[in-house]
């Protein structure tokens, strides 16, 4: 199958999600952002958190709070 293919295949899925706010590259995230929920959730202090993650998936822990903010953000009017 084709770099064509898949995206003509996901075309609407994918204008779906960039109408939403959400890059290709976030879904690289996700596992970073299950394992930050997991971390609050045991009572974890966020500045010791995002230091945690940032070492984890080797990127800043400025990155670390971007991402933060994005994943817990509402998806853009019209996107649902």
């Amino acid at each position: 199958m084709t770099i064509y293919e898949i995206l003509k295949f996901n075309k609407e899925m994918l204008l779906r999600l960039r109408q939403a706010g959400i890059r290709l590259d976030d879904c690289q995230y996700i596992d970073l952002y299950t394992d930050y929920q997991d971390l609050r959730f045991r009572g974890g202090k966020i500045t010791y958190i995002v230091t945690v993650l940032a070492e984890r998936y080797s990127i800043s822990v400025r990155k670390v709070y971007s991402l933060i903010r994005l994943f817990e953000s509402d998806c853009t009017n019209g996107a649902a």
